[in-house]
Order: structure tokens, then C-alpha cells, then sequence
């Protein structure tokens, strides 16, 4: 709910006061009417300060009654702070109004409202009604002026800034009239703003009902600054004081208030003339006396009515809070103390390492330090465990606590219901008493006086539940433009964090790979640098399951989980450590990749498929899929290419006729399929957990599909195609006709037969292609003998299965399955291209090979090679692909009827041989029978 300001009289001194900080004595300052006079600030420009006396509900137990607080509003931090006094130094406490939702009852008592923080709940009550609505208000103003205040311009802004000044002034105007809108209360005069801080504190039963024993200390130190305030009035009230004239004061004060500046406090302007720099000190004690007692009259004039007896308490007091605090500041001292001798011992150390002269000592010097680090470890442990026991203990306490709360507040609710019942006996015993005996009323006017009562209670209630009611629409209105701020803010911070993160792991990888060089650096030379080595990478390798176990899982943008979204191992277990440490090093620089692309690329991605309804052959979904078909989309838009390609193969009870069929009989084949069942996708939970049933989903798919196809049967390959199918689209009927789709249809016809010559021929094919796009790096192989179809054949006979990670392996399979084989010739050369540098660099065949073997592993940015494959390879025309295709298969087809012939006449040859030998030997039956 948001008033309309209204003009009030005000100083015109508070246009110059600065805005002290919570902690300062000066809360407010007070000027004399006449001096306000002068000023030359027209009074509608004067700010006004949200400050005054409420009642605060607070204590603990029986304790908890109201207390009288001093309230003032600090616009920088959008705090509402809190002290027994106007003339306290130090306030008691503060309430953060930023995320704080305000309410007042209707059947609640007259003036009292609550403030709901997150952390508590603070009931207050004001004075009056109009009191409480007006700093209800006030405080939705301010939280909304904190919320929309626009950011703080340099120091000196360029002509854009300060262009869009009049824009910035206009929108919160338009804010401010929509707040406008809602129930606007007048200013209450003389109770709220600085005109209350000269009102006399309001008076309690008891004298110690209004001191907070929570805030103590705070208590002292308030008390302790008023009685040396008050030392200092009385102590130079006849010396320096005497001395200066009226006319001299007035010029001081006028510059103090018009020095200061009210966006800097505590700092003078470069403009005020500075004091001289001769001043005794009790002309400063003077001054200084002066100012606060003009400020405060009242409280001045009440320290010097007091006793000889109330300035011992006070003096004794302050003796016992000097004490304390020189306890505290040995103790400080003892903590320095210690501090600098470890500093000190730190510094030996560093000294003795760096003065020693053999790389031995060195390292005495770094396991001495990991010794020492591993056991301030074991005592950090210990300490936690002391700290979780002691948790456990005070949650214990807490119920405890809790229980005797609620025993203490039925018996509160019986103590009020018996008072209610004693209250009510008791007006009815006085109305029996104090009517008249012959003037009986008559039960039409008992009745009549009756309604009449409790209407006016129901105009009451229904006055009261109006103004609640537009105070929470005003509320509510409030609270959702706050709400969406903050999402928009959350929004940006989730983007901040995953850019952090994404930092992480490139440093995290870098370090992982300098740890490699060192390792690669130092591994002729066996000893104990090699040793420190070793166990740095062990502990780089565990840091994941460390974090992962520390944050307990369950946030999007934590470590990186054992397992990846379709079960493969996100870092392999490799045997060799130069592996292991080469797939975690890929791990991060993909998670890197991923969380840089996640706004960028990725979610604009995921919204064009959401917004992608039925699915037609074009070329927007030719690009789509390139580009990768997200997890969520990727089972629907599978299905559609694979019935697609076997719509006119496709029969609806053809699969389960199959399964009928190898159940009736055995398929020569399915020995060989139990054989490779164990062997398909070793590092997949999917495929190696005992209680999965993918192992018998993938069984009945081959043994189905090698009845299907007899020419074929059953081909080592065939296995991870079906596997692949059945981890997407779950279903076996679905991942059957899908290897259906890429046997029959998407590759050619004997691309799995005995000979194995379409995969021969497209050998040859890359061969060529491979010398036109990348002739550098086909020297160098040629250079050094290098035979690609030991790597590459595989490739092309299980699409990539076994070589790239999920993530794009994946994506290859999108635009394989729409465009053919042509992708898989696009993607092979792609990742030579990706690598060819790396390759280059290499100058052994033996290294070229063992670097081959694994190379494909390391690519982690799936955009740049996808972007080489359809990009980089240009042109890339079908027809070219047919043209290689048909050559070489005749020379192939030739080389065969060749290797045929050959063999026929050897197999000739050895039969003539044979019946040569036979007529002019003598048999081995024969031989055994002479001797």
C-alpha cells in the first residue's frame, strides 16, 4: 500500500543533515523554528526521515510484554533500526525490510502490525491507527524506492548516462503514481519523524521493563556515552562555555549543517572553509559539548539532575565495562600472539625451502608439510564430529524447549479463558446491581439493545476487514513485481554460475594436463619426483567423487555424475593411468563446452524442436538435425525416420512372428550372438548390471532380425547398431525395425556379407577422399606406412559406436539416419581434420598408431566438429560418392575373381600333387605293417 506524501512543516536544517550511519549518536537533529527561517531550500524539497516511537512485542517466556523502541529508517541498506532512545549511540538491532512482507489484523489490537522477515516475525504497535497506517505505507515506499532505485552513477558519467537521467525520473514517477492508487494516509504530527525524537520517551510500568537484556552490552555502551556526554556538559559549563558568545555559536552550527554532505557522511566538502589549526582541547571538548547538548536539551538537562549516589552507579558501571573490554583485548592479544608465530614458522619453512640446495631436500620439506596438512585434517574431522554431536544435542534441547512452550501456552489459553469467563460474571453482577428494582427492562428492549450492539460491532469489523483488505492488495501488488525482479535476477545468476563453472573445469583440465607433461617430462627418471607425481594425479582423479559426495547430488549444474544421461561411463576405467587421466581431462573440457553453450546455443536449440509440430522431410529439419535432436525430442523424431525408411517393409505382427519363430527352432546363429552378448558395451550400466533387461532385449532382437535377413544371419557389428537403437528408443520392437532401416536401407545391399565388400569398397572410397580434402596429412601417413583401414573400417561398420562419446555419437546417428552414409563419410573425414595437427606432430609409425588408437576419445566440442563435417568438407556431392563407389568396386570385384582363380589353380596343383605322391610312396599302413 503505497500513501500519497503530503507536505508537512518541516526544519529546513534536515535538507543539510547528513545521513549518519546506524551506529552514529546523531539520529536526527532538531532546529528551532526561527532559525529555519533563513534557509534558502524551498520547504516542498526538504527530505523527510522515516523515524519515531513504536512498541515492540518481545522477551522470552512470562517475560514478553511490549517495549518502547526508538525506530529509524536507513535508505542505503534498506534497514529499519531500532534503540531504546533518539539519544542512543548505538542502536540494539535492525530489521532487513528488502525481503519483508508486512500485515496487519483486523481482529488484532488497535495500531499493531507485523513485519515478516524470512528469519523472524516482529509485531509493533504504534500509538493510533492513522500511526500504523501511515508506516505501513512509509515502509512499502521505501522497500519499493530500494528496489527500483537505479544504480549508483561514477563519478563522472559521459553524455549517454546522463542522457537517460529525465527517462529514469520519469519511470519511477509512473511507479510512484500506480502506488499512489491505494488508501493514502495523512502524516501524523508531532508522533512520527524527527519532530518525535523532542517528545518525551514514552513511559512503561516499570522502570526495567524497557531495558533489552538481549542486547546488554549494547545497553552499557549507550549508558556509558551519555554519562560522558554529561561529564563534559558539566565539566566545561563554567570555563570555555562562558567564554563564547551567542553570536559566535550560530555561524559554527550553521556551518556544520550546511558542511555536511548527506551522500557522504563523515567527510567535509572540498568547498568548507577548514578550521585553523591551533585549538586547545577544551575548546574541542567544547564545541563538541555544545553540539550534542543543543541537539538533545531534554536529555542534557536530565544527566545534570542527577545524585552523587546515580554517578557512582554509573561510574562503577563503566569501570566494570572497561574491565571487560582490557579482558577482551588481552585475549585479542594472545590470538595475535599465536597468529604471528605461525607466521613466523611459516616463514622458516619457506626460508629452509627455498635455501635448499638438492631437490631431495625439497621434497623431505613437501612431504614434511603434507604431514602436517593431513593432520590438521584428521583434527578438522575430529572437530566436525564434536560440532554434529553438539548439533544433535541442541536439536534435542530445542524440543524440549518447543515442548514446554506449548505447555506454557495451553495454560496461558486456560488463564485467559477463565479470565474472560470472570469478567463476563462479574458486568453481569454489576448491571444486576446498578439497575434500578422498579424500572425491570422488557425482553423487546433487552433484544432491541442487543441487535443494536452487535451491529455496531459488525460496522467495526466490516471497516476493519476493508482497510485490511486493500492494505493486502496493495501488498500483493507489491510482492509480485518484486517476485519477478528477483526471477529475472536468479535467471542471471543460474547463466553467472554455469560460466563459472565452465571456467572450472577448463582450469581443472588444464591442471590435469600440465600434470600429464610433468609426468610425460619425468618418466625416464624413476625416483621419488615421479612418486609425488604419481600421487598428485591419484588425488587429481578422486577430487569428483570427493565434491560429489560433499554436495550430495541433486543440483543441475554440480560435478559430473559416474554415469551420463544414457548410462555410459563418463570417465572410462581404463587400466593404463595415462588414460585414465586423458578421459577425465575430456570429461571437463566437454562439461566445459556444454555449460558455455548451454544460453548460447543449446536452449534456443531445444526451444525450436518444442516449437516444431508435425514432422515433414525439409530443409529446416535437414538442419535441425545436424545440429543435434535434444534427449527429450530424440525417441519421437527416431521413430520417424525409422518408419520412414521401412514403411514399405514395415508389417505390424512381423516382429512378433519372428520371435515365435526362434523360440520353435534354434537360428545357426545364436551362438554366436550369446557369445557377443557379454562383449557389447562393456562400459554401460545398461548392458553390464545383472539385473538389467536390455542384455535380453538385445538377445531377441538379433536372434529376430537373423530371421528376417537369412542372407545375412548374423554379423560381429550388428550387436552395437541394435544396442544403440534400444538405449534411444527403448522399445524392441522399435530398435528392431531401426537396424532393419540401416541394414536394408541405409547401407548397401553386401555391406555385411561374407566378403564384406561394400565396407572394402568404402575403404578405398575414404582413401580417396581423405588425398583431396587433407593431402598434407595423407603424406605424412603415406610417409610413414600407415595403413588407415585398421582404424577406420570399424567406424563404418558399427556408425562410430565404439569410437566417439555419447553426446556425439548421438548426434551423428540424428543425421545419419535422415541423410545415409554420406554423413558417416563426412564425420570420418571431420575427425581427421579435428586431429591433423596432433597427427602431424608425430614422427614414428609406432606412435601414429598408438595415438590412433584412442584419438577419437579427446574430441569433447561437438559444434566445431559438426561444423567441419558439414562446413569445412564442402562440396560434397552424391554423385561424386557413387562415382568412387562404382570404380572401386569393379577393381575390387576384379582383384576377387583374381584371388579365385588363384586359388582354384593352387587348389588344382595340390590335387595333382597329391595323386603323383600317392601312386609312387608307399602308405604309412604299410610301413606299419613291415615293422
Amino acid at each position: 500500500m503505497a500513501g500519497a506524501r503530503e507536505d508537512t512543516p518541516e526544519s529546513c536544517s534536515s535538507a543539510a543533515e547528513s545521513e549518519d550511519p546506524p551506529g552514529s549518536a546523531r539520529l536526527t537533529e532538531a532546529v528551532p523554528p526561527e532559525e529555519s527561517e533563513g534557509c534558502g531550500r524551498p520547504l516542498e524539497e526538504a527530505p523527510k526521515k522515516l523515524c519515531g516511537y513504536l512498541s515492540k512485542f518481545g522477551g522470552k517466556g512470562p517475560i514478553r510484554s511490549w517495549k518502547s523502541r526508538w525506530f529509524f529508517y536507513d535508505e542505503r541498506k534498506c534497514h529499519l533500526y531500532y534503540s531504546r532512545t533518539a539519544q542512543d549511540a548505538n542502536p540494539l538491532d535492525s530489521i532487513d525490510l528488502s525481503s519483508a512482507v508486512f500485515d496487519c489484523k483486523a481482529d488484532a489490537e488497535e495500531g499493531t502490525f507485523e513485519i515478516r522477515t524470512p528469519n523472524r516475525v516482529i509485531t509493533l504497535k504504534a500509538a493510533t491507527k492513522q500511526v500504523m497506517l501511515y508506516w505501513l505505507q512509509q515502509l512499502q515506499m521505501k522497500r519499493w524506492e530500494f528496489h527500483n532505485s537505479p544504480p549508483a552513477l561514477p563519478a563522472a558519467p559521459d553524455a549517454t548516462l546522463a542522457g537517460n537521467g529525465p527517462t529514469l525520473h520519469l519511470e519511477l514517477g509512473q511507479e510512484e503514481a500506480e502506488l499512489e492508487e491505494f488508501c493514502p494516509v495523512k502524516t501524523p504530527t508531532g508522533l512520527v519523524g524527527e519532530a518525535a525524537a523532542l517528545q518525551p520517551v514514552p513511559a512503561m510500568p516499570l522502570a526495567l521493563q524497557n531495558i533489552s537484556l538481549k542486547h546488554l552490552g549494547t545497553e552499557i555502551q549507550n549508558t556509558m556515552h551519555n554519562i560522558r556526554g554529561n561529564k563534559q556538559v558539566s565539566g566545561t559549563g563554567h570555563g570555555s562555555l562562558t567564554e563564547d558568545s551567542p553570536q559566535s555559536v550560530e555561524p559554527q552550527s550553521g556551518e556544520q549543517a550546511s558542511g555536511m554532505d548527506p551522500g557522504t557522511p563523515g567527510k567535509e566538502p572540498a568547498d568548507s572553509p577548514k578550521p585553523a589549526p591551533k585549538f586547545s582541547l577544551t575548546t574541542c571538548l567544547t564545541q563538541k559539548t555544545k553540539c550534542q547538548s543543543n541537539t538533545f536539551p531534554f536529555f542534557s538537562e536530565g544527566l545534570r539532575n542527577r545524585t552523587a549516589q546515580e554517578k557512582v552507579v554509573a561510574l562503577e558501571q563503566q569501570v566494570e565495562v572497561l574491565t571487560k573490554e582490557l579482558k577482551s583485548q588481552k585475549e585479542l592479544v594472545k590470538i595475535l600472539h599465536k597468529a604471528l608465530e605461525a607466521a613466523q614458522q611459516e616463514k622458516r619453512a619457506s626460508s629452509a625451502y627455498l635455501a635448499a640446495a638438492e631437490d631431495k631436500d625439497r621434497l623431505e620439506l613437501v612431504r614434511h608439510k603434507v604431514r602436517q596438512i593431513a593432520e590438521l585434517g584428521r583434527r578438522v574431522e575430529a572437530l566436525e564430529q564434536e560440532r554434529e554431536s553438539l548439533v544433535h544435542t541442541a536439536s534435542l534441547r530445542e524440543q524440549q524447549v518447543q515442548e514446554l512452550q506449548q505447555h506454557v501456552q495451553l495454560l496461558m489459553d486456560k488463564n485467559q479463558a477463565k479470565q474472560q469467563v470472570i469478567c463476563k460474571l462479574s458486568e453481569k453482577v454489576t448491571q444486576d446491581f446498578t439497575r434500578p428494582p422498579d424500572q425491570p427492562l422488557s425482553t423487546a428492549d433487552r433484544d432491541f439493545l442487543g441487535q443494536q450492539e452487535r451491529m455496531e460491532h459488525l460496522k467495526d469489523d466490516m471497516e476493519a476487514y476493508r482497510t485490511q483488505n486493500r492494505f493486502l492488495n496493495s501488498e500483493i501488488h507489491q510482492v509480485t513485481k518484486i517476485w519477478r525482479k528477483v526471477a529475472e535476477k536468479e535467471k542471471a545468476l543460474l547463466t553467472k554460475c554455469a560460466y563459472l563453472q565452465a571456467r572450472n573445469c577448463q582450469v581443472e583440465s588444464k591442471y590435469l594436463a600440465g600434470l600429464r607433461r610433468l609426468q610425460e617430462a619425468a618418466g625416464l627418471e624413476a625416483g621419488e619426483c615421479s612418486e609425488l607425481l604419481r600421487e598428485l594425479i591419484q588425488e587429481a582423479l578422486q577430487w569428483e567423487a570427493s565434491e560429489a559426495a560433499a554436495d550430495g547430488g541433486g543440483v543441475e549444474l554440480g560435478p559430473v555424475s559416474e554415469y551420463d544421461e544414457y548410462g555410459f561411463l563418463a570417465v572410462p576405467d581404463y587400466e593404463v593411468e595415462d588414460l585414465k587421466l586423458l578421459a577425465r581431462i575430456q570429461v571437463l573440457e566437454v562439461r566445459s563446452h556444454h555449460l558455455l553453450a548451454l544460453d548460447a546455443v543449446e536452449r534456443p536449440l531445444r526451444e525450436r524442436w518444442a516449437a516444431l509440430g508435425q514432422l515433414a522431410p525439409s530443409a529446416e529439419l535437414k538442419q535441425l538435425l545436424r545440429a543435434g535432436v535434444p534427449r527429450e525430442h530424440r525417441p519421437r523424431v527416431w521413430r520417424w525416420l525409422v518408419h520412414l525408411r521401412v514403411q514399405h517393409l514395415h508389417t505390424p505382427s512381423c516382429y512378433q512372428e519372428l520371435l515365435r519363430r526362434g523360440q520353435a527352432c534354434e537360428h545357426p546363429a545364436a551362438r554366436q550372438i550369446e557369445l557377443d552378448l557379454n562383449r557389447t558395451f562393456p562400459n554401460n550400466k545398461h548392458f553390464t548390471c545383472p539385473t538389467s533387461s536390455f542384455p535380453d532385449k538385445l538377445r531377441r532382437v538379433l536372434l529376430a532380425f537373423s530371421w528376417q535377413n537369412p542372407a545375412i544371419g548374423y554379423c560381429q557389428g550388428l550387436n552395437r547398431l541394435a544396442a544403440v537403437a534400444l538405449l534411444v528408443l527403448e522399445e524392441e520392437e522399435s530398435a528392431f525395425w531401426c537396424l532393419v532401416a540401416i541394414v536394408e536401407t541405409i547401407l548397401p545391399a553386401d555391406y555385411y556379407s561374407k566378403t564384406l565388400t561394400a565396407s572394402q569398397v568404402d575403404q578405398r572410397v575414404l582413401q580417396d577422399l581423405l588425398s583431396e580434402k587433407l593431402p598434407r596429412l595423407m603424406a605424412h601417413l603415406g610417409q610413414h606406412r600407415i595403413d588407415l583401414s585398421l582404424v577406420t573400417f570399424n567406424w563404418f561398420l558399427v556408425v562410430f559406436a565404439d569410437s566417439l562419446i555419447s553426446d556425439i555419437l548421438l548426434r551423428v546417428w540424428d543425421a545419419f539416419l535422415y541423410e545415409g552414409t554420406k554423413v558417416v563419410f563426412r564425420y570420418a573425414l571431420a575427425i581427421f581434420k579435428y586431429n591433423e595437427e596432433e597427427i602431424l606432430r608425430l614422427q614414428d609409425s609406432l606412435e601414429i598408431y598408438q595415438y590412433l588408437r584412442f584419438f577419437t576419445k579427446t574430441i569433447c566440442n561437438s559444434r566445431k566438429l559438426m561444423h567441419i563435417a558439414f562446413s569445412d568438407m564442402n562440396p560434397f556431392p552424391m554423385k561424386q560418392l557413387r562415382q568412387l563407389r562404382a570404380t572401386h568396386r569393379e577393381r575390387l570385384e576384379a582383384e576377387l575373381r583374381e584371388l579365385e582363380q588363384l586359388k582354384a589353380e593352387y587348389l588344382e596343383r595340390r590335387a595333382s600333387r597329391g595323386r603323383a605322391v600317392t601312386e609312387g610312396c608307399a602308405s604309412e599302413d604299410d610301413g606299419d605293417g613291415d615293422a
